[in-house]
């Protein structure tokens, strides 16, 4: 179970801290930037799952592409816990993808607060090429799935991650558009599907698709 401090506007989770919506910090960069389309406007609770699952099944153990800092692509990634979490727990070299700019300043934020470095790509996940998963050594993110539109585009980049030796770890409270994807992943690519959660304090459920091709039973 993870360690969670709360104090006003903030909670440690897992060792990250995460600002809520009322922090005045957060209220500042929403005056300066705007709110953020496509649900980036605030921390998903399928992220405490993301970060539970990895303490469990941890990124460090794949055989690194460039035989040193791992290598993390978070698509989708709204305000980047997911991301910073890696950066922090595993050394992580983090890159935070998002179709929305205007989430930026929040994951920025977020990473100086909690010390780490992270770069921006501003770019729908299904613009993601082979050539540029092969640049990272694992794919997260959380509650990205949300749309029926979405099922597809997500599978064909789990695909692409395949041809290229890229481990990915998704999770999701359990949409069905989310559960088409992962339902495709298991049954074309072998991946593992199965219920996640994360009780009190964080009170999460949901699912965790991971998919690595390096993996051998």
């Amino acid at each position: 179970m993870p360690v969670t401090n709360k104090k006003p506007n903030s909670r440690q989770v897992f060792g990250v801290q995460i600002l809520t919506n009322s922090h005045p910090e957060i209220k500042k960069i929403r005056l300066q930037t705007g709110h953020p389309s496509i649900h980036g406007n605030k921390f998903w609770k399928s992220t405490y799952l993301l970060m539970d699952y990895l303490k469990e099944f941890p990124p460090e153990k794949i055989k690194r592409k460039n035989g040193k800092k791992l290598r993390v692509l978070e698509i989708g990634c709204g305000w980047g816990v997911g991301g910073i979490f890696c950066a922090k727990q595993f050394s992580a070299e983090l890159t935070a993808l998002d179709a929305d700019p205007v989430v930026f300043p929040y994951l920025q934020y977020h990473a100086q607060i909690n010390g780490v470095d992270a770069s921006t790509w501003r770019s729908r996940y299904e613009q993601v090429k082979k050539q540029d998963l092969d640049k990272f050594d694992i794919v997260v993110a959380a509650d990205i799935c949300f749309w029926d539109e979405m099922t597809k585009p997500l599978y064909n980049l789990v695909r692409r991650a395949n041809s290229v030796g890229t481990r990915v770890v998704i999770t999701d409270p359990g949409r069905q558009p989310f559960r088409d994807m992962a339902e495709k992943c298991v049954g074309k690519l072998g991946a593992t599907y199965e219920t996640w959660s994360v009780p009190h304090p964080c009170n999460a459920s949901g699912f965790v698709v991971d998919y690595d091709p390096n993996y051998q039973a």
